[in-house]
């Protein structure tokens, strides 16, 4: 088949089939590195042929088994729940910046816009979600992240702006109201864009540890990139206490294997689910980024 290809596009595939490669290979040397003993991390480095393979740092996550698996259970609580509420918050959102119909619509947008130069910080923030009385509880990890990013929002808007008018024109003449038009005709219509944006929120949860560490103290609500950002921790600060204090240098805590392991558990339904969502996510970002 290669025959009757044409120079330039064997180039092409040559060059898709590099970067493919270079894409592959660092994922495969974490996982590789996941499941070696890490006196051989400390004796030879990073390999993709390990000397000695070990399972002692997947062991060591999930020891106990109920703490990973709970965080589990609440990261995608989570990240289901917060994504389908920032969803239709930006969406609906979106609708109006895009309805012609809706007066001070452009000063509406300048607004949202505002917010991606310029943030009020830390503190206000946080004495905003102690008001709210937004700590130790599992809303404390969803509504900080229903403020939508205006980036989001504007390139769903610019999506919607490509919609013809006239088919909000029809559906009002037929006394269809705005939440008629915006569910039954424009948000089908947004499939690609919705699911673009829906990526984006989704990974924006599932890696969330900021809300955890500022607003939760209470150990059965930590998801699961906090707890194992805790899990790490706590490994190299005992293997420092061991070095300082020379203890038994037979026990090597897997900290270089720890840190790999936790890559793989914590991208492992990203990596899954982003294969059904990629065809929408490229034309959501074409479309959305161009139209409006």
């Amino acid at each position: 088949m290669m025959r009757n290809k044409s120079l330039p596009q064997m180039v092409m595939y040559g060059v898709v089939s590099f970067y493919t490669i270079c894409c592959i290979l660092p994922m495969l040397l974490v996982l590789m590195v996941s499941f070696t003993d890490e006196d051989t991390i400390s004796r030879n480095g990073y390999s993709l042929w390990p000397e000695k393979l070990s399972v002692y740092a997947y062991k060591l996550i999930f020891n106990g088994g109920s703490s990973v698996l709970r965080s589990y259970m609440i990261s995608t609580s989570v990240t289901v729940i917060g994504t389908c509420l920032a969803l239709l918050i930006t969406a609906m959102a979106a609708y109006t910046l895009s309805n012609k119909s809706v007066k001070f619509r452009n000063a509406l947008a300048l607004y949202f816009f505002i917010t991606m130069i310029f943030s009020a910080g830390i503190v206000p923030w946080y004495l905003i979600c102690k008001t709210l009385h937004l700590t130790n509880n599992i809303f404390s990890l969803i509504v900080p992240g229903l403020l939508f990013s205006p980036f989001n929002l504007f390139l769903m808007r610019n999506f919607m702006n490509g919609i013809p008018d006239a088919l909000r024109e029809s559906a009002t003449i037929d006394g269809a109201n705005d939440l008629t038009i915006a569910f039954r005709i424009y948000l089908p219509l947004c499939t690609p864009v919705l699911a673009t944006v829906a990526l984006f929120y989704g990974l924006d949860y599932w890696n969330d540890w900021w809300n955890a560490i500022m607003l939760v103290d209470n150990k059965a609500l930590y998801p699961l990139q906090y707890l194992l950002f805790a899990l790490k921790s706590q490994i190299s600060m005992l293997n420092e206490l061991k070095t300082l204090s020379g203890g038994d240098q037979d026990v090597t805590l897997p900290s270089e294997s720890v840190k790999m392991a936790t890559a793989i558990v914590t991208i492992g339904p990203i990596v899954l689910l982003y294969p059904y969502l990629q065809k929408y996510f490229v034309k959501g970002l074409i479309i959305g980024s161009v139209k409006g």
